[in-house]
């Protein structure tokens, strides 16, 4: 099993510059719990609609898992050579971590109980709209892969996410709770192959300024 340290990179642009899909894996690579954790700890942080941080983190690190993900992933080899396929999962009912998310700001004095008595009037309002729940569940469980492909740049290691996979498949395999949307994997590990490059429109062509 390799578990060679990886190089950290604290250049914010380099790591961004270098991030690309990999797609082959070095399958002795194997990373472990506590480098894992501080990589989700680390995409925990990426900013969400009231801060409800509206994401789970299905880690399939077994063998045996990746051998059942494989035919839901319609057979790309990476979720078994990669050290972990996370799944990310957006919260379809993340209005109901209110509670858990202001009540410590008002038991420190940060929030008053009124403040945070509109807050969750306010988002239980919205979350009576039948858009809303699956919007912001993919809207920011999509911020937190982000931030989860980035930090496992800085640390020398390499991700693809995938939408490619059969999302009702894994739900039914991996018995996710309704409460849970597939939004996509992101394998994790070290590089067999680097990704290859891939183009990017010039920035003239992405920006419209005041009006279209």
């Amino acid at each position: 099993m390799n578990t060679t340290p990886t190089n950290t990179s604290t250049d914010f642009f380099e790591v961004v510059k270098s991030r690309r899909a990999v797609k082959q894996y070095d399958a002795s690579y194997q990373m472990s719990e506590a480098e894992l954790k501080e990589l989700l700890e680390i995409a925990g942080r990426a900013p969400s609609s009231w801060n409800l941080q509206h994401w789970k983190f299905f880690v399939i690190t077994d063998q045996d898992a990746k051998q059942r993900l494989l035919p839901i992933a319609y057979g790309q080899q990476q979720v078994v050579d990669a050290s972990a396929v996370i799944a990310v999962l957006g919260d379809l009912e993340a209005n109901r971590n209110a509670e858990a998310v202001f009540g410590p700001a008002v038991a420190a004095g940060l929030m008053s109980a009124e403040v945070k008595q509109n807050l969750v009037a306010q988002i239980n309002g919205a979350y009576t709209i039948p858009t809303v729940p699956r919007d912001e569940a993919i809207r920011n469980a999509s911020l937190a892969a982000m931030t989860l492909m980035l930090a496992a740049r800085a640390k020398g290691l390499d991700t693809c996410p995938m939408g490619g996979f059969d999302a009702q498949k894994f739900v039914e395999e991996f018995r996710v709770p309704s409460r849970y949307l597939p939004v996509m994997l992101i394998t994790v590990g070290k590089a067999a192959q680097p990704g290859r490059p891939s183009n990017r429109f010039p920035v003239e062509e992405t920006i419209v300024w005041n009006r279209f």
